[in-house]
């Protein structure tokens, strides 16, 4: 098998099929920016608030700041930072990133492990960013994104393999890409190194043959809709509080 043909191989994946649960990860993150910013705009923010919304507009929109999950019991915020972005160009790049590396790691292990690891990366970076900057009102996926990065550099390290290798060779590259970008930019990169050590140590643990992961089924299944109703729960609370706060 030559490299243009493995490279083809490789881009096969990066198509949304169906209803996955990438496609859905990214209507949702689209639909949720979208009535942020029709919020910012009715309160007169104009192109503010497509471009770079204010800190009050995110916080009111899901943000994670921790003063308010300890002072409101704001506890969802958690979660629902991770579907709230600081402007077009964020949400671009982070939506472009899921397009291009979710479906291969989604159809590799299936929408429940992925999900899975998603989820708890979010929640791992977020953790992190409260040791590191606890007064900082942070927003976006990046640390989710981080953590499906970690998990496919270790997982496809042990597949190993020339197939494996190219990949963790691959989604090496972005990791070091995105890495190098949020320095720059400033990004939260405590969220980012959190996410990703979180991710790798799904994928060091995650068995890589088909009869081990299915002796792991119904542990992932539990957890997957466990962050589904966590997930929809937390952004019903944006909207909720949204109301009664804001």
């Amino acid at each position: 098998m030559n490299a243009q043909f493995r490279r083809q191989r490789f881009f096969l994946h990066n198509t949304l099929r169906n209803h996955s649960l990438v496609q859905i990860l990214i209507y949702v993150n689209l639909i949720f920016f979208t009535l942020m910013v029709l919020h910012g705009t009715i309160l007169g923010y104009g192109m503010q608030a497509i471009l770079s919304p204010n800190t009050r507009l995110l916080r009111a929109w899901g943000a994670q700041y921790w003063p308010f999950v300890f002072q409101f019991g704001d506890i969802w915020r958690c979660l629902s930072y991770a579907y709230t972005h600081g402007g077009i160009i964020h949400i671009g790049f982070n939506m472009l990133v899921l397009y291009q590396v979710g479906p291969l790691i989604e159809a590799e292990v299936g929408w429940q492990r992925f999900f899975t690891i998603y989820s708890v990366a979010a929640l791992v970076a977020t953790l992190a960013g409260l040791l590191m900057h606890p007064q900082v009102t942070v927003v976006g996926a990046s640390g989710a994104l981080f953590g499906i990065f970690g998990f496919a550099v270790s997982y496809y390290h042990r597949v190993g393999g020339s197939l494996g290798i190219q990949r963790r060779n691959f989604l090496f590259q972005w990791v070091i890409i995105a890495l190098v970008f949020g320095f720059v930019v400033g990004a939260d990169n405590a969220a980012h190194i959190g996410g990703l050590l979180s991710g790798a140590i799904f994928g060091w643990l995650m068995p890589t043959n088909i009869r081990g992961q299915r002796k792991m089924d119904a542990i992932y299944k539990g957890l997957a809709w466990f962050f589904v109703v966590a997930t929809a729960l937390s952004l019903a609370m944006v909207l909720i509080t949204l109301v009664i706060r804001y």
